[in-house]
């Protein structure tokens, strides 16, 4: 990957401590959310309840603790959003992630994935759906103005934080999602029109190959980009989209980074050295996506961060198909993790060995020793995955995570927003 900006940028991630809200929220606006500190409670008021002063009167002023600005990568709830017609104002009761809960979690914004299942959606019905979902993110924006708003750089991610709205980002996750036109200049054509709308990554691949590259777990996973390909990453930098490297074969990893002029974003990947996972990023990945000015967000799902509990957990269900067969029958799909999930462990007992928030935070702690802490950020997959780790059911526990984070002496304000809005920024330089 050639480098962009030389290390200027790491410097400046290190000083980084996050951002103060500041400004008038719009009529109708619920104010922001105070800052919870890490392992601590929210506390809950009665309406007539005033709350606390901070200060005495006539004492002087205290110093104001900023807030640490948060942004997660990758979420896949924009598929309940359309398929479900689930609006993301109210809290769900299921699922991971909602409004209310980000809140509670101290969420400021996400990347809502575009991701079209090509098992269901072939050939050029992709790019319909894609457009589709699209749409979905699009008109929570229009339903909820005072508590939403689409975002497309750093700066506007910052203004819906400021004015205490969740800021709503997109990356499309596969670009087979541009469909299967008869001339490879409409898949371009495509590209432009999901960056006008708002999309501002693109995952290469899948888990499937596809026209412009190979995935790891493809059926050629040991081969990378095509022709086409290479022309694919030439127009995303011309349009400042980022390149996501999560899903892609190693081959197409290294024929990316051979090329790459601006920052590579890992949306939602862990660490191969801790889990030996073909999804998951090597240390020479971490170490080339670092010295290139980009990020590797650590994905949070427990058969990704602890390959060891995913085949104890494969074995199980194996053991046990019929149950969980049953299972599946009995439950539509945003209830049937929890049920799932309470089987196995019922089943394995602590002989199982769930990940925790320790094997979360280890991923972390590896990709910020490798790289830099100017180059990790959070890609949960939250609503993507079937199991979080204990302590981390839901966003609305992450405030668990940055507790882990702080426990082992990691900086937040960059990992936990700074690094991937800097990662945005650099698209447009």
């Amino acid at each position: 990957m050639r480098p962009s900006g030389g290390r200027a940028w790491l410097a400046m991630a290190l000083w980084t401590v996050g951002f103060t809200a500041c400004g008038e929220p719009p009529a109708g606006a619920p104010p922001p959310a105070a800052p919870i500190a890490a392992g601590e409670a929210p506390v809950e008021r009665s309406p007539a309840e005033p709350a606390p002063s901070a200060v005495p009167a006539g004492s002087p002023a205290a110093p104001v603790e900023p807030v640490l600005l948060a942004i997660d990568t990758h979420v896949d709830t924009t598929q309940r959003m359309l398929d479900e017609g689930d609006d993301l104002a109210q809290e769900l009761p299921n699922g991971h992630l909602d409004l209310p809960r980000m809140r509670r979690g101290g969420l400021h914004g996400a990347f809502f994935s575009i991701w079209v299942d090509p098992r269901e959606h072939e050939g050029e019905a992709a790019w319909a759906r894609a457009l589709a979902l699209i749409g979905a993110v699009e008109a929570l924006a229009a339903r909820h103005p005072a508590e939403v708003a689409i975002a497309r750089t750093g700066d506007e991610v910052r203004a819906a934080q400021a004015s205490g709205r969740v800021a709503l980002l997109m990356g499309i996750e596969g670009a087979h999602a541009f469909g299967a036109p008869a001339r490879d200049e409409v898949l371009f054509e495509r590209l432009r029109e999901a960056h006008a709308r708002g999309v501002r990554y693109l995952t290469i691949t899948w888990s499937n190959d596809n026209r412009f590259g190979h995935s790891s777990s493809g059926r050629a996973p040991s081969r990378g980009l095509t022709p086409l390909g290479r022309r694919l990453i030439r127009e995303l930098h011309a349009l400042g989209v980022i390149v996501d490297v999560s899903h892609v074969s190693d081959r197409t990893f290294w024929d990316i980074a051979a090329i790459a002029e601006r920052p590579l974003l890992a949306s939602h990947s862990s660490c191969r050295a801790l889990s030996a996972h073909p999804r998951n990023v090597t240390d020479p990945m971490i170490r080339a996506i670092a010295e290139g000015g980009g990020a590797v967000c650590i994905n949070f799902y427990t058969r990704f961060i602890d390959a060891e509990y995913a085949a104890r957990r494969t074995a199980l269900e194996s053991s046990h198909r019929a149950r969980f067969a049953q299972l599946r029958r009995e439950h539509e799909r945003w209830d049937r993790s929890e049920p799932q999930n309470a089987l196995a462990r019922a089943l394995g007992g602590e002989a199982l060995g769930v990940p925790t928030l320790e094997t979360l935070g280890a991923h972390f702690a590896h990709a910020a020793a490798i790289g830099g802490p100017g180059a990790v950020c959070l890609g949960s997959d939250f609503d993507g995955v079937g199991e979080l780790p204990l302590g981390l059911e839901d966003v609305a526990r992450l405030g668990a995570l940055r507790a882990e984070l702080e426990r082992r002496g990691l900086p937040l304000g960059p990992i936990l927003g700074e690094n991937v809005l800097r990662v945005l920024d650099a698209q447009r330089e």
